[in-house]
């Protein structure tokens, strides 16, 4: 089995040799754009499989991995920042709230998809002005759903709770992975 992550991600790389794979990055180009009346649980799922749909045709022994984060906060999905200034309006938004983090991963071989989604709650402390500024100016946080990354300086100082996984906040939900590759 030739293992194929489709993510330009540090930490799903990181994550993935941790959990003891041997894989390829492989480079997706896609529009990520949801359908405007999709239910905010199922947008994780609908852009990792629009990803793996996305890829060229897979060969026998090949697998394909995508994966898609997203935050919810009142019936809203947060994505990527634009810019600096929508970074720090997301996260005033997050402050002293519990907002939900949702993983979609696909796993897809020459005859079959699977795409499952992991959700968890995070609860945060207030953040402060001065604190948003810090952590946007020394950690820019522009690739990252709601504008943070957990094993941050933000998930360090602020994280309060959590229910759910960690890596599912982290951007891949590794027992999901883990246990539909050792299926395959």
């Amino acid at each position: 089995m030739k293992l194929l992550l489709a993510s330009q991600s540090p930490r799903r790389k990181e994550l993935l040799s941790s959990l003891g794979f041997d894989f390829e990055v492989v480079k997706i180009d896609c529009e990520e754009i949801l359908p405007k009346n999709i239910e905010i649980g199922e947008a994780a799922a609908y852009l990792s499989e629009l990803k793996a749909n996305a890829f060229r045709n897979l060969v026998d022994d090949e697998v394909l991995l995508t994966s898609d984060t997203v935050v919810a906060i009142d019936n809203q999905i947060l994505g990527k920042p634009k810019d600096e200034a929508d970074a720090k309006k997301m996260l005033q938004q997050l402050s002293g709230t519990t907002h939900q983090v949702y993983t979609g991963i696909t796993i897809k071989t020459i005859n079959k998809t699977i795409t499952e989604t992991d959700v968890a709650d995070v609860e945060l402390d207030e953040i402060s002005d001065e604190e948003i500024d810090f952590y946007v100016k020394n950690y820019k946080p522009f690739d990252k759903a709601g504008s943070y990354g957990i094993q941050e300086w933000l998930g360090m100082a602020k994280i309060k709770k959590l229910s759910g996984s960690y890596y599912t906040i982290m951007g891949l939900p590794t027992h999901l992975v883990y246990k539909i590759l050792k299926e395959i």
